[in-house]
């Protein structure tokens, strides 16, 4: 076990610094604010997707004159460069194992990865990404609409690069993922004794993002109960931490996204108007994949040549016509399976499993489906999909959480898939009382 004394880094403070998961090239680098939790769980700043890592397994910190690592009681150790540690400074390229998951600190950052997804031969859509740096200088918030998959932290980081905020933090934050109780806390902070688990001062996001921006992700998903709460940040500039008599001034600038239609979300009541409005200032809409379909061909090559997989013509062919609800995200997840299933080699008759995620039941004799209106959309694998999703569905009397779970698909993205199917699990549970 190694705790070293901390030694400065020279320079650090006109460096820039950022943690990349190692052998995963399309999973976007996070960059460096004061802290960085790591861990399996969902509320830490960077998430793996590891059994062998712990909830909260790590922190990278800022400490005087350089970043040291520290292990927060995992139950498999912290490892710098081989090493197992419990506080350790850290230097350039240095290589963190966390469970079996690989980072690596960087004080410089490799963008050639993203610009394949800032760049468009969509004349509509190159437009827009040309626009970027006139957005980019404004203080306004920004809200990113467009589904899940299309890459709207990426463009969410471009902002940030592109402003005169670039040599401040970029702080993410997944609305989606806080818990009611803990969401006050994960933006504003809190005071140590503020609530039972308060052992120590502990600043939210806002704090952390000082002097750069804060990018408040899957914002559609925010907790009704925090959102007067953002709003009143947002309208005064000022947070109060939990447990704290003062309140302090902020200094961020706000960059939104969302896969929902807040509109819609507004007139139902799931989100506050004048929250919409006070966000929805500056907006830009991430079209899905096949709304860039010119794109297609240089996404796929990337992805192919970052997992080192080959596509014949014919499973290229097969994949232009796929309709890809998961946008680019689902095509860098086809690749991947490509390399794990395929040995790097997808022909034609792989296509069909790489894109099915579903177990295949037995298909119905008729055209007409025994769920919902029956209707056909002619293409086998989203007619099998509908209709795995009405019979869960059915089987969970509507919930879609539990639905969720069963099919092994995220929250959001079974809602996608409803709307876009036009399920109304009201007459579906009724037809099937």
């Amino acid at each position: 076990m190694i705790t070293q004394k901390l030694k400065p880094i020279e320079k650090l403070k006109e460096a820039r610094a950022f943690v990349s998961l190692v052998g995963a090239p399309t999973i976007p680098a996070r960059e460096m604010g004061e802290m960085l939790t790591i861990g399996r769980a969902e509320g830490n700043h960077f998430v793996v997707n590891d059994p062998f890592a712990s909830g909260r397994h790590a922190r990278i910190e800022w400490h005087k004159d350089g970043y040291l690592v520290r292990d927060l009681n995992s139950r498999n150790g912290t490892y710098l460069n081989g090493a197992r540690v419990m506080m350790a400074p850290l230097a350039d390229k240095d290589r963190i194992r966390v469970g079996g998951s690989e980072l690596i600190f960087l004080l410089e950052r490799d963008h050639r990865g993203e610009q394949i997804l800032l760049t468009s031969k969509n004349p509509d859509w190159n437009q827009k990404l040309k626009a970027i740096g006139d957005m980019a200088q404004s203080e306004l918030p920004i809200l990113i609409g467009g589904a899940s998959g299309t890459g709207k932290e990426i463009l969410a980081q471009q902002l940030h690069r592109q402003s005169h905020r670039r040599e401040g933090p970029f702080v993410s934050v997944n609305c989606s993922a806080l818990s009611e109780s803990l969401a006050e806390s994960e933006l504003f902070g809190h005071t140590k004794g503020s609530f039972t688990d308060a052992t120590h001062d502990r600043k939210g996001a806002f704090e952390c993002a000082r002097g750069g921006t804060l990018f408040l992700d899957e914002i559609g998903d925010l907790p009704m109960s925090l959102q007067p709460k953002l709003l009143r940040a947002l309208e005064n500039r000022e947070i109060r931490p939990v447990g704290s008599d003062r309140t302090l001034k902020t200094d961020v600038r706000i960059v939104a996204a969302t896969h929902h239609n807040l509109k819609q979300q507004v007139v139902e009541g799931l989100f506050r108007a004048d929250l919409f409005f006070r966000l929805n200032i500056l907006f830009l809409k991430a079209p899905s994949l096949t709304e860039r379909l010119e794109d297609f061909d240089s996404l796929l090559y990337h992805f192919a040549r970052e997992f080192k997989v080959s596509f014949s013509v014919e499973a290229i062919e097969l994949l232009r016509q796929h309709t890809w609800p998961g946008n680019i995200r689902e095509l860098k997840n086809v690749v991947a399976r490509g390399l794990a299933l395929c040995q790097g080699k997808v022909n034609a008759e792989d296509v069909g499993r790489l894109l099915d995620r579903f177990p295949t039941p037995t298909l119905p004799k008729t055209p007409a489906s025994p769920f919902g209106s029956g209707s056909s959309t002619g293409n086998i694998l989203k007619d099998l999909e509908r209709t795995l999703i009405e019979r869960r569905l059915v089987a969970n009397k509507g919930n879609q959480r539990q639905t969720a779970l069963d099919l092994g698909v995220p929250k959001s993205t079974l809602h996608d898939r409803i709307r876009n199917y036009q399920i109304d699990i009201e007459q579906l549970i009724a037809d099937h009382k």
